[in-house]
């Protein structure tokens, strides 16, 4: 089976978990430190603004929540994108507000956020589909000016750039996720960047359970004095630890040599697919972007595209329609978002788009596979819907 994803663990990591099990310091410790230091490092801002958690939910739920919503407040995300990021806000008596997307590449421009804000939006909260900051730079300003806070979901975005400055480093506060099918995987966990100081210290404080000093709980004998937890506001426990951090560290210091393959592949696929008739590949990068490339998709008309997936399956090369439409998902049934109809290029990105292997473990010849079976495939596809049902190639389109 040629995967979707693969996490690219070996040796060092396996080292790396080693030296934990040989302390015998398996919680949030030294190792922790150590990787939200470098990560900080690796972006460009202080050590003590980020904190490593034990999920890229959790630190989304934490970034939310240090916007202390009240109900009705309105926080506006792309519809293209994971659930968590709607249930973090409705789990905060926020109401989510989807925001339609450029077709192509699937990320909003600041006209589709613009379309749906309102005197009751208190944020917005940016996916970089695919590993592409899109519109960032422009967004970022216009919530500064109105006074709106910026959350950024650099899930896929570890390592993208716009003008040499680092994804996760233009708006208020920023997310990442290193779960198994990210760039930097260290079986769960995440981190969250907090722009403003008060705010920072804040994140780290209801990530540690609201204790002040993480040593003043439930960690053995302390000095006379400090027998009580400081504790000014309930958090909750979902830092990362030793064990994980370790993991991470290694990746991080791998991240170069995994993006530039990753990257590699991401223009072969354009290269060897460009021009495939019934298929569009993403639009180029602008000027000045960098990408991580996360993922990397294709488009095809909607009556030939689960066959595709099927036809690559059969050959045991998996793919996927990636991501659901929030805004059509049954849990906003009776929130009263936003008709469909309102979102025109969502659900036709939504009805097209197919995602493709992408990791650095494939090998050339894992990719020569894909792209043969995919033209394979389209082109085959194509002929028998042109022949039952008058398909053309401007329906892709």
């Amino acid at each position: 089976m040629i995967n979707l994803f693969q996490p690219q663990v070996g040796a060092e990591e396996l080292d790396a978990v080693a030296g934990v099990f040989h302390d015998r310091r398996l919680g949030s410790g030294r190792r922790t430190r150590a990787f939200e230091a470098a990560f900080a490092e690796h972006l460009g801002i202080p050590a003590e603004h980020v904190v490593f958690t034990s999920s890229g939910t959790s630190a989304l739920h934490l970034a939310v929540e240090t916007l202390d919503l009240q109900d009705g407040d309105e926080v506006v995300l792309p519809s293209i994108g994971l659930p968590a990021t709607a249930e973090a806000i409705a789990g905060r008596a926020g109401r989510p507000i989807f925001c339609d997307v450029d077709r192509r590449t699937l990320n909003p421009a600041l006209e589709d956020i613009e379309a749906v804000l309102t005197d009751r939006t208190r944020a917005v909260l940016l996916l970089h589909y695919g590993g592409r900051t899109g519109d960032v730079v422009r967004i970022a300003a216009r919530c500064r000016e109105r006074g709106i806070v910026l959350i950024e979901d650099g899930a896929c975005s570890v390592a993208s750039r716009v003008d040499g400055l680092p994804a996760g480093t233009f708006g208020d506060l920023a997310v990442w996720s290193f779960d198994p099918g990210r760039v930097i995987v260290t079986g769960d966990g995440g981190m969250v960047y907090a722009k403003d100081p008060e705010r920072a210290a804040r994140t780290r404080l209801l990530a540690h359970r609201g204790l002040v000093r993480a040593s003043s709980f439930g960690h053995g004998a302390l000095p006379p004095g400090q027998g009580e937890p400081d504790l000014p506001e309930y958090g909750r426990g979902i830092v990362g630890n030793d064990l994980t951090a370790a993991i991470g560290h290694v990746q991080l210091r791998r991240l170069p040599e995994m993006v530039e393959r990753r990257t590699l592949i991401a223009e072969r696929y354009d290269r060897e697919l460009a021009g495939t008739e019934g298929l569009l590949t993403p639009p180029p990068l602008p000027e000045g972007q960098e990408s991580t490339h996360c993922l990397y998709w294709v488009q095809l008309d909607p009556a030939i595209k689960d066959k595709v997936v099927g036809d690559l399956l059969a050959e045991e090369i998996y793919t996927t329609s990636h991501y659901a439409p929030l805004h059509r998902v049954r849990a906003q049934d009776a929130a009263e978002e936003p008709p469909a109809a309102r979102l025109p290029a969502c659900d036709w990105a939504v009805d097209r788009t197919v995602r493709l292997p992408l990791h650095p473990g494939l090998s050339d010849e894992d990719v020569a596979a894909v792209i043969g079976s995919l033209r394979r495939a389209v082109r085959s596809r194509l002929a028998e819907a042109s022949t039952e049902e008058g398909l053309t190639v401007k329906d892709t389109q």
